[in-house]
């Protein structure tokens, strides 16, 4: 394989390469942007939907959350343990720095009164119920509404539980909302739903409540442009790589893209004579752009130009001069004529 060959392969993997990389990336931006559909159509169907029991969607503590069930509005009646309250860390509401608070709600009758017998009496449902202000640097307790006391009903939206975090917080406080991890931090020890719910009423209702934390995105992002962005690129790298290498083998062949020789192969093209000198009609390889042939002999007589015959001024005087220059130049030229070489010429 020749070099040209060789260079104009190489050009092409790598665009293949950068082309291939490309083309993933645009695959995972299309992912993500199914995925977050998927989220949007969930919260459309589930965040207006009117209130079930608690166990019409999770029947026991061991039952997981569905993704399909997520923002799911529950009812369920119990009472809540103040005393196990925690704060959930950088979290901030609407840009503001903010602690949402977590309170255990334990369980008297999952089914809020639609079934003849309680159930699941005895489960930990972890509460959101709103977000208060952290304060100036964070560090200074902060008052956190008290939720109300005795039997409650509570009207809540479910959540998909989130992974334990192995990061400390400040005793009291949690970095995340795994209800195992919330009930450890509160020393509360009992069985947790797989699932954790957002606060939407309370009857009976507090005094005051915290506050009311903002409803979910449905903004689909920009995941579909970038996927098609980057496929385009895709495009844009492979064919720009094919081009490339056609322009760099004919480069390196001889012969450029304009179908012109390059200055090398029309120097090789030009004539010259037996000795190397250079043509005889055109100047040598030594001879200055533009510089005249220089030519001797016969040829050189041949080539002479005419001289201009001088300006008569009359009178006697300048008559008789005017002949002696005539008769000069006519001997010259028989000179010239016979090949003669005259001294000082």
């Amino acid at each position: 394989m020749s070099a040209a060959a060789r260079r104009a392969v190489g050009i092409v993997c790598v665009g293949i390469v950068l082309a291939t990389a490309c083309v993933f990336l645009g695959r995972w931006q299309w992912n993500r942007h199914v995925w977050r559909d998927a989220a949007i159509a969930v919260v459309e169907t589930n965040y207006a939907a009117e209130p079930v029991p608690l166990d019409g969607v999770l029947a026991s503590t061991d039952e997981v959350l569905g993704e399909a069930d997520e923002w799911r509005t529950v009812d369920v009646v119990g009472r809540y343990d103040a005393d196990a309250t925690v704060l959930l860390r950088n979290r901030p509401v609407d840009g503001h720095p903010a602690y949402h608070v977590l309170v255990p709600f334990v369980v008297q009758d999952a089914s809020a009164g639609t079934a003849d017998d309680p159930t699941g009496a005895g489960g930990v449902l972890v509460v959101d119920r709103g977000w208060v202000p952290t304060g100036e640097d964070a560090s200074a307790a902060v008052d956190v509404p008290a939720p109300p006391a005795g039997t409650v009903t509570l009207t809540a939206r479910l959540r998909l539980d989130e992974r334990e975090t192995t990061r400390t917080a400040p005793p009291g406080q949690v970095q995340a909302v795994a209800s195992s991890q919330v009930l450890a931090a509160g020393g509360l020890d009992a069985v947790p739903y797989a699932a954790y719910a957002q606060r939407l009423a309370e009857d009976p209702a507090p005094a005051e409540v915290p506050g009311t934390l903002p409803p979910p995105s449905t903004d689909p992002g920009s995941h579909l442009s970038y996927a098609f962005q980057w496929w385009a690129f895709a495009l844009l790298i492979l064919g720009g790589s094919v081009f490339v290498a056609r322009r760099e083998a004919a480069l390196l062949s001889g012969v450029a893209t304009t179908g012109h020789p390059r200055s090398d192969d029309r120097a090789a093209a030009t004539p010259s004579t037996p000795d190397g000198s250079g043509s005889g009609v055109a100047g040598g390889p030594s001879d200055p752009p533009g510089a005249r042939p220089v030519r001797t002999g016969a040829a050189a007589a041949d080539r002479t130009p005419a001289r201009p015959a001088p300006r008569r001024r009359g009178g006697r005087a300048e008559d008789e001069e005017d002949a002696l220059i005539d008769a000069q130049l006519a001997a010259r030229g028989r000179s010239d004529q016979d090949g003669s070489v005259r001294p000082g010429r």
